[in-house]
């Protein structure tokens, strides 16, 4: 009878035992389910503090100076609806009493990595880029939207008697197939009025392994020994060469305009650029080359290759025709004949996508002397912000997110910069030539900070993956690393030192302190 009992007490304690294991079960569900969905979906924009959609959040900027015209993404569609025209009414002001609201929800958003980390389980780069801050939604490109597209066979027609008449230039002719396409052309197809290419783009990949992999063809000069080289397809890049060691710093005693151009900052200026969710340097590769086969014996510049020579120890060497830094006194050399060099896939001739220089406000004066006028007058911004094309759209913010890339990389050579004339004023701003870029990791160099200081402003989405890169999960360094470690010179050698790494995640910090002290001062509000 004893024994019925308690055979008959046990099964009751292992049913109870399997309800409370399945109740425990389905409430963990719920609760991750419930995280998840917070994680992805941004609550909607209410009249007073909340956080916008997803998909304007990349396009609002955080604070910004009360009497100043609005600011948005370079990736927005333009359109001629009155409901998505930019002016200074479209920003709804808010006061510091939501701050405390809009911090909370911006953790939450932020937040959203850990939990995708902790689920998947993979690296901290790929974590990063399933990150929601780094998918947010977009419109569907319209035509007008792609700087480039194949010319269908009507197009062709109307064009032929033009062609006719023209002059003798060559005409080449692709396929509607796009798997018959180069890499290199689909990454001109691929441009867009937000964005230089899309990072999910697979394409992305095989355009870096032809630029590391592909036969040179022909080699041409350039300024501060820079390359034009050809590819077969009619592909082209330009290359700059080793010229110093990567874990080199700059002397102290240089000016910026007298710095050398670093390879290896051209490589670590895209990644970065990459991380920061920008998508405006075009695709940069290292590769390790033979300065004997694959440019002396290749060039058709009869000029380039005059200056060749072997120097004392045997090593093949080149100073080519500059205006800097082109003589035997600093010569490029191979080791005897292997030289590292990045190289930086071209974009679209100018003859079919011409570019607008626009002279950079912040501009330094380029003497050792004098003072730009920005480095005198704190109120500076006032003025920028009055002037066209800065008094409207995304400009201004869209200089704002160059000068925290800058002062990431502790770039100070940035004097002008380049937008794409088919899309106006409604695009985003080209990164280019970033080769003195990472010359000193020691030193931080806060006046590059000026337009985010004086004009008060930076773009949401900016600010909200800066939270995010400094966070542990996230680390700017460590994701850098990373990234870096992708490239096929990273397997010779670092591409960047600790010093740098380490120089990152200071500077990101440095930037966040900016933008808090400037949430505390009273002619910023908090804007969405």
């Amino acid at each position: 009878m004893m024994r019925q009992n308690l055979g008959r007490s046990t099964r009751s304690i292992y049913l109870s035992l399997a309800c409370l294991s399945l109740a425990l079960h389905l409430l963990l569900a719920f609760f991750c389910l419930s995280v998840l969905q917070t994680a992805c979906v941004l609550p909607t924009s209410s009249s007073s503090s909340s956080i916008p959609k997803a998909d304007t959040l990349h396009r609002q900027p955080v604070f910004h100076a009360s009497s100043s015209s609005a600011a948005s993404s370079s990736h927005k569609l333009p359109t001629s609806d009155k409901h998505h025209k930019l002016n200074s009414n479209t920003w709804h002001h808010v006061g510091k009493g939501s701050l405390g609201e809009a911090a909370e929800q911006e953790k939450t958003l932020i937040g959203a990595g850990k939990v995708i980390q902790k689920v998947k389980g993979h690296s901290k780069l790929e974590a990063l880029f399933r990150h929601p801050l780094y998918n947010l939604p977009r419109p569907e490109p319209q035509k007008d939207d792609w700087l480039l597209r194949v010319k269908t066979r009507e197009d062709v027609k109307e064009t032929e008697s033009e062609e006719e008449e023209g002059d003798d230039s060559i005409s080449i002719s692709w396929t509607r197939d796009v798997k018959t396409h180069p890499p290199w052309l689909r990454f001109h197809l691929g441009i867009s009025r937000w964005e230089l290419y899309n990072r999910k783009d697979p394409n992305l990949v095989q355009l870096t392994h032809s630029l590391a992999t592909q036969r040179i063809l022909g080699k041409t000069g350039g300024t501060q020994l820079k390359l034009l080289i050809s590819f077969p397809n009619y592909g082209q890049a330009l290359l700059k060469p080793m010229k110093q060691p990567r874990d080199a710093e700059t002397n102290e005693n240089l000016f910026y305009f007298s710095d050398f151009e670093r390879h290896n900052a051209e490589i670590a200026a895209f990644h970065l650029d990459r991380l920061l969710g920008f998508n405006r340097i075009p695709p940069v590769v290292g590769r390790l080359i033979n300065v004997t086969t694959e440019i002396r014996e290749v060039t058709t510049d009869h000029r380039l290759s005059s200056t060749f020579f072997t120097s004392p120890v045997g090593n093949m060497c080149f100073y080519g025709l500059c205006e800097y830094y082109c003589s035997t006194e600093h010569p490029v050399c191979g080791q005897p004949h292997a030289l590292e060099v990045s190289l930086a896939a071209m974009l679209p001739d100018l003859s079919l996508a011409p570019r607008r220089s626009w002279r950079s406000p912040w501009r330094r004066a380029y003497s050792r002397t004098k003072l730009a006028q920005w480095e005198k007058d704190p109120t500076y911004c006032d003025t920028v912000k009055q002037t066209p094309p800065y008094n409207q759209g995304t400009r201004l913010v869209d200089l704002i997110d160059m000068a925290v890339l800058d002062f990431l990389m502790s770039n100070m050579d940035r004097h002008h910069y380049e937008t794409f004339e088919k899309f106006g004023n409604e695009t985003f701003l080209l990164h280019l030539d970033n080769g003195r870029a990472f010359g000193r990791h020691s030193r931080d160099e806060p006046s590059i900070l000026a337009p985010l200081q004086q004009c008060c402003r930076i773009r949401r989405s900016t600010l909200l993956r800066l939270r995010l890169l400094s966070l542990p999960s996230f680390r700017l360094s460590d994701v850098m690393r990373e990234s870096l470690a992708q490239d096929p010179l990273a397997g010779v050698a670092p591409l960047l030192s600790e010093p740098h790494l380490s120089a990152l995640d200071r500077r990101l910090a440095s930037v966040l302190q900016v933008v808090q002290a400037s949430l505390r001062d009273t002619s910023c509000l908090l804007s969405y």
